[in-house]
């Protein structure tokens, strides 16, 4: 079992930046593919990011290409997405996911793929 819990989420002004945090407890980060989703109202969940830590890459959807960065701190166990140059179309719940069993050479960019989710962080960007 792998239990995530997002935090970070806000308000912010067009422009500005966050760092949203993905705690994961039960298994060890490194050891499975991740990503970060997200869902605007009345739209289907997207991926944005994905990382795949064998093999040392990073995906990103091109909306977010250049400004959002996948990271992580394996002492705790934690990954983050840092979100600069926000945008009001980044307005969104975003998820944190994991592909538990996925082969760690992939970085899986559809929701299918991935069995664990945490609850999801409200990200709000005004104009």
């Amino acid at each position: 079992q792998v239990q995530l819990v997002e935090s970070g989420g806000g308000l912010v002004q067009a422009g500005d930046s966050l760092r949203l945090s993905c705690e994961a407890s039960g298994r060890t980060v490194s050891t499975y593919p991740m990503g970060w989703f997200r869902q605007a109202p009345g739209k289907e969940r997207e991926f944005v990011a994905g990382i795949s830590w064998s093999i040392g890459r990073t995906l990103y959807a091109d909306s977010v290409k250049g400004r959002f960065t996948f990271s992580r701190d394996n002492a705790k166990n934690t990954v983050y997405l840092q979100m600069n140059s926000l945008k009001p179309e980044d307005t969104a719940v975003y998820y944190c996911a994991a592909a538990w069993g996925v082969s760690q050479t992939r970085i899986p960019p559809v929701e299918a793929e991935y069995n664990y989710w945490g609850q999801g962080t409200q990200v709000t960007v005004s104009s």
